[in-house]
């Protein structure tokens, strides 16, 4: 994701960190890259403009010219003033009703359907804990309303539709009362895509939205479609009045102009952002986040996240004793490891640390075969080898070899890692190195 820029930044501040002491034509020469970067990642001259303004004054500032590390202060200029143009901080949903209504709203092909299911499924867990209804206000697209039928399937959660109904707004109205007879607490409304010059379907989305008084309204853009994404999220604010933003398709090749910029140009927060196509992949829009990966600094934020939400303190503790105490099992090595897939897969995860984004990623490709190696060969063990309560000899290698559809080689191979793992802890547990593997949720 935002490859491009981010290469474009790496180079600008690499030729500024040799520096001894900023002067004003190294700043100047840095600034004008940072502009030309933003402009052809398709954030608007106008915000880019006062950008260039506010990084210039704070760079040429007493703090930075007096810096031990002024190249290093440089980027943290450039870090703060991003994260002030996306937001400052995470911007949360107000769901006061019962039901609370949340209305979605965009172009055809933004995504509006399957954001839907995913934005249901996010607010299933905790600590939202909710008990959604999807509605299908989308009367318009052939099928719309059978998609999203099977994404409530998927998710395990109902959708409300009228059989042979041609008006979105009767749909709509009649919701408010089949959420309160199925103790639904949230309603979740998914309407027919649109251009923003459709009269008659704008004309549409103000009925609805007087009809059910949502408490969010929120835009689905594609982050893939620039300037215009920017476009039309001004023009469904002046016409409709939204609560925030939807940004999509941030996992592909998406330039960064509409994450940067449309805070900026609605007035109203970014929301949540799309990072892939399951319905899983939902996350929390957060600039800091957000100005991290733009800059390939990794997403430390949402990596943290995703390993808490997977693992529990109460296992996060209890493994920290074992590998304090070097008594860790294969049981253990197994848990963590099928709770670190649980996040996503290796690649996916190596991209959120600092220094990896940019890197070649084939090597981990690999690694999750051997993952998956390992996991059938753990589960072949009994559960006394597993405890390590009946060594692992050759016989018993053999027969768990055949058993995972692995080789000799390969049981050996995890014999001699997991020995040289609990040999490496019992001689050495420095508590800088728990600290680090507990962190991001063990093994």
């Amino acid at each position: 994701m935002f490859g491009a820029l981010s290469k474009k930044f790496t180079d600008v501040f690499s030729g500024l960190l040799g520096k001894k002491h900023l002067s004003e034509d190294n700043i100047s020469d840095a600034v004008r890259q940072v502009r030309l970067a933003l402009l052809d990642a398709d954030v608007s001259y106008s915000i880019v403009k006062t950008f260039i303004k506010n990084v210039k004054e704070k760079a040429l500032g007493s703090a930075v010219i007096k810096s031990v590390k002024p190249g290093e202060q440089f980027i943290k200029v450039i870090h703060d003033e991003l994260v002030a143009l996306m937001g400052e901080k995470e911007a949360s949903l107000e769901l006061p009703g019962k039901p609370a209504v949340i209305m979605l709203l965009g172009l055809q092909g933004a995504g509006k359907t399957t954001h839907a299911a995913k934005l249901a499924h996010y607010l299933t867990k905790k600590p939202h804990s909710k008990k959604p209804l999807l509605v299908a206000c989308d009367l318009q697209r052939p099928a719309a309303v059978l998609q999203l039928k099977k994404l409530g399937e998927l998710i395990n959660v109902p959708v409300f539709s009228i059989e042979g109904e041609t008006d979105p707004v009767k749909v709509a109205k009649a919701s408010l009362k089949a959420a309160m007879e199925l103790g639904a607490d949230l309603l979740i409304l998914d309407t027919a895509g649109r251009l923003h010059i459709d009269e008659t379907l704008m004309d549409e989305l103000e009925r609805i939205k007087k009809a059910t008084s949502p408490h969010e309204v929120l835009l689905v853009a594609n982050a893939a479609t620039g300037q215009d994404a920017l476009k039309t999220a001004s023009e469904f604010e002046k016409r409709i009045g939204l609560t925030g933003t939807i940004l999509t398709m941030l996992d592909g090749d998406a330039r960064a102009g509409a994450a940067i910029s449309i805070k900026e140009v609605t007035g109203k927060p970014l929301k949540f952002e799309g990072i892939g196509e399951k319905v899983e992949d939902l996350q929390l829009f957060n600039p800091q986040s957000m100005a991290d990966r733009i800059l390939g600094m990794g997403d430390t934020i949402n990596l943290v996240k995703k390993a808490q939400e997977h693992i529990s303190e109460e296992d996060a503790k209890s493994l920290e004793k074992k590998m304090r105490n070097a008594s860790f099992t294969y049981d253990d090595y197994l848990k963590q490891m099928q709770a670190f897939r649980k996040m996503g897969s290796i690649k996916g995860l190596m991209k959120m640390l600092p220094g990896i984004p940019g890197m070649d990623m084939s090597e981990f490709e690999s690694s999750e075969e051997e993952f998956s190696k390992i996991e059938c060969i753990i589960l072949s063990m009994t559960q006394k080898e597993r405890e390590e309560k009946n060594e692992i000899d050759h016989a018993r290698a053999k027969r768990i070899a055949k058993g995972s559809g692995t080789t000799l080689e390969d049981v050996n191979k995890l014999k001699k890692s997991f020995k040289n793992t609990k040999k490496m802890f019992k001689n050495a547990p420095s508590k800088k190195m728990l600290e680090k593997f507990s962190k991001f949720g063990g093994f």
